[in-house]
């Protein structure tokens, strides 16, 4: 059974998306919906309700849509949408976020960056996801001899980095064999011990080769030479940053899916949560233009990671590029000519399946 959370924004409408065509693929997969984020807020239950953790609880795999609203943002973290998305990362221990960047064949005008820099471009970002900064204590706003002030901890224990390095290079090995280790080692302790324990992980994958790079070199280099990158592995922070840097490199972030695998369940049968890398875009929500390609492509994710399916993972990826092949377009791809909306664009990935 799939937990489905649509959530907030355009979640609705590129989630039903996903699970269309998770149900061509795989009928038999039962999908249960429960309010998540905004949603719930709205009607006076918390970010993440008591039922919704329940059903996760229950499920093999959480589909995600987006949390997150503009008028929620004055709030305490706590009251706000995307507290719902942290607790879940939190209380899974969803550790490992996998993040795909990857140029569909006829979308390399589309990107930023000149056809040729990212012609064929496929990669990976490993984000470590329940540590540093963001998970950190304390973690407050304070006033100090009467002056405002506030702090943030960033923290890291060796066993936390180990099993990120590790998800890294054994998805490097299953690739191209090239695994880029994020972080500032240079000024901040926890990326000493970052770097310390990944050298110390490396000689048990004598076949992946290992490149250290500063984050900002790292940032510099994705928009310099991204076909160099195989699998980029980074803390929290930096996962974060470099992820969505990467993201726009396809020239529509709508394209990106996303994989947060935890400690449950075994290889190739992990509890995880799927869901696209784009937000909510309150701007767009209720027209039926968004790009549902991220909500497509996690739900194969979800069949890939969480299913064992890698058969039916593998069938949605094909129909998708061959959407994209046929010229197909949602409306922030289109350049102006004519585009699919987002029930169209679904329509014509299941007429590809």
């Amino acid at each position: 059974m799939i937990a489905v959370l649509p959530g907030d924004g355009v979640g609705p409408e590129v989630t039903r998306a996903g699970v269309r065509v998770l149900a061509q693929v795989r009928p038999d997969v039962e999908c249960v919906e429960a309010m998540v984020g905004g949603a719930a807020l709205e009607r006076g239950l918390p970010a993440l309700s008591d039922d919704a953790r329940a059903l996760c609880e229950r499920a093999d795999a959480i589909l995600f849509g987006s949390v997150g609203l503009p008028q929620y943002e004055s709030k305490p973290f706590e009251e706000r949408p995307e507290y719902a998305l942290l607790l879940l990362r939190r209380d899974f221990e969803l550790y490992a976020n996998l993040r795909p960047v990857r140029v569909f064949p006829g979308l390399e005008n589309a990107s930023s960056l000149k056809p040729e820099l990212v012609r064929g471009l496929d990669l990976v970002v490993v984000r470590e996801l329940t540590g540093g900064i963001y998970f950190g204590k304390p973690k407050e706003q304070r006033v100090v001899n009467g002056v405002e002030a506030a702090v943030d901890t960033m923290s890291y224990t060796a066993p936390e980095i180990e099993r990120i390095a590790r998800t890294g290079f054994e998805l490097a090995r299953g690739r191209r064999k090239r695994l880029t280790s994020v972080d500032k080692q240079n000024i901040l302790e926890t990326s000493r011990l970052w770097r310390r324990v990944v050298e110390r992980v490396a000689p048990d994958y004598p076949d992946v080769k290992v490149e250290h790079l500063l984050v900002d070199n790292a940032a510099m280099q994705l928009v310099r030479r991204p076909g160099d990158f195989d699998v980029i592995v980074t803390e929290n922070m930096f996962g974060d940053i470099l992820s969505d840097e990467a993201a726009i490199l396809t020239g529509s972030i709508g394209t990106l899916p996303s994989a947060s695998l935890g400690t449950r369940g075994t290889p190739g049968h992990q509890f995880g949560l799927y869901e696209p890398i784009a937000g909510t875009a309150p701007d767009i929500a209720g027209r039926n233009i968004a790009n549902p390609t991220a909500s497509i492509l996690s739900a194969a994710l979800l069949l890939r990671y969480s299913l064992g399916d890698e058969a039916s993972a593998a069938r949605i990826e094909r129909a998708v590029e061959a959407t994209y092949a046929s010229g197909a377009r949602t409306a922030e791809l289109s350049g102006g000519s004519a585009s699919l909306s987002t029930s169209g664009f679904t329509d014509a990935v299941i007429a590809n399946l």
